[in-house]
């Protein structure tokens, strides 16, 4: 069955959500949602583990938890050569046997060294996945629907980091902090069935790009506006790790709210983002990903705006109203800017498919989500308002620089059907 038949034999409710034709990708989209689940249900609780569990000291865990996951930022140029060799799909599936190793390791480590080896092991896997992820889209998805498959996963991944989240708490409110051990068991065998999931997919190279008669210029420039793009992507990371980061802190000891309000806009956020992204990218998100990236962050800075205005002692009165509406303008941003990020990303230049550049790109999304904790914790220390601040000003100078993101002209000889 061609892909256009395909499309429009698709329900009328899954056409007008925007949501990309789903049919013949039910192991791709389990693989997705499982790989998700097991990242929501243990990710953030691996601190509490090994300090109530284990016991050790939480400060000793924090500094041995930042030391594995810097150790394993070069994975990311590792798994790009070894994508150039045997493709994105056994990349995928080892990055999920390496993440589960890690977690089951979690059963037996009991000193600090140990400590710092299985999130070695979990960051390397969190790192390889991520840089043949995105490939791998490529390879399993129809062209046209590229934009709308980046959308479709990036819900996915709300809605399985949600799952996964609820699943913990669920079983950390029944059974106590002891349940952590089996969360672990579990986690791990998540992880192996993602793999399993992925490994039984068929996947289909998409054909190279031509390059252009000048190519010593061309591939100089294709460098430039790829470097461009790393740089771009960063205030976005750091954008996303503001919602692990920052904003518990904030809310409970800047604005004196309760730690419920952090939970609450989590899930704003999440419902938003699962529920809006396919439709925000088919009908409302400009066409060309460049536009998509400038308009997302224009409403991220308002967004940053939104979150500080709260701190200004004369507007303490606005504080869930104003965090609502940022919570809000957050998730927008967030919807037009992973999509077009990501598909720029894979098609920014005839070489960002290869394996060094997509390294390079998930180095900076590895490199951001190592320093974002303590960047934020130190500038909230200053001053309630100077994270967001500096955030907004962040997102300003990227979205001044995304309109040079252009791709390659072979995109705009296509007609729309």
């Amino acid at each position: 069955m061609s892909a256009a038949t395909d499309t429009r034999r698709r329900p009328g409710a899954a056409n007008r959500l925007g949501v990309p034709a789903l049919r013949g990708h039910g192991l791709f989209i389990t693989g997705n949602l499982i790989d998700s689940v097991g990242n929501g249900m243990l990710l953030p609780l691996g601190l509490l583990y090994f300090t109530d569990v284990r016991g050790l000291a939480p400060a000793q865990v924090g500094l041995a938890m930042t030391v594995g996951q810097a150790v394993a930022l070069p994975v990311t140029f590792l798994a790009g050569r070894l994508m150039d060799r045997v493709g994105p799909r056994p990349v995928v599936v080892w990055a999920n046997v390496l993440s589960a190793a890690g977690f089951t390791l979690f059963l037996f480590a009991g000193a600090l060294w140990h400590v710092a080896a299985v999130y070695v092991l979990v960051q390397a896997g969190i790192n390889m996945y991520f840089t043949a992820q995105r490939i791998l889209i490529t390879h399993v998805t129809a062209p046209a629907e590229r934009r709308s498959w980046f959308a479709f996963t990036g819900s996915l991944r709300n809605i399985g980091l949600a799952a996964g989240a609820a699943a913990a708490a669920g079983a950390l409110t029944v059974f106590g902090k002891g349940a952590l051990w089996w969360m672990i068991a579990v986690d791990a065998a998540t992880y192996l069935l993602a793999a399993a999931c992925f490994a039984a997919l068929t996947t289909v190279p998409p054909l190279p790009q031509e390059a252009p008669p000048s190519a010593l210029v061309s591939r100089l420039d294709n460098a430039r506006r790829y470097l461009l793009l790393v740089a771009v992507n960063i205030p976005y990371v750091l954008a996303q790790a503001i919602l692990a980061v920052l904003v518990a802190l904030y809310t409970s000891h800047g604005l004196g709210l309760p730690a419920s309000a952090a939970s609450a806009l989590f899930v704003i956020n999440t419902v938003i983002v699962s529920g809006c992204s396919t439709v925000v990218t088919a009908y409302v998100a400009p066409k060309a990903a460049r536009r998509a990236v400038t308009a997302g962050y224009l409403v991220m800075a308002g967004a940053m705006g939104a979150f500080a205005l709260p701190a200004v002692p004369s507007l303490a009165f606005t504080a869930w109203t104003a965090l609502v509406v940022a919570i809000a303008l957050f998730s927008v941003a967030e919807i037009l800017l992973g999509p077009a990020l990501g598909e720029l990303s894979v098609s920014l230049t005839p070489e960002a498919a290869g394996g060094f550049t997509q390294g390079l790109y998930q180095l900076s999304w590895a490199i951001g989500m190592v320093a974002a904790p303590a960047l934020f914790t130190r500038l909230l220390e200053a001053g309630p308002l100077l994270p967001w601040g500096v955030e907004a000003a962040a997102c300003l100078i990227a979205m001044c620089a995304a309109p040079a993101l252009k791709t390659p002209n072979r995109h705009r000889r296509r007609k729309p059907r």
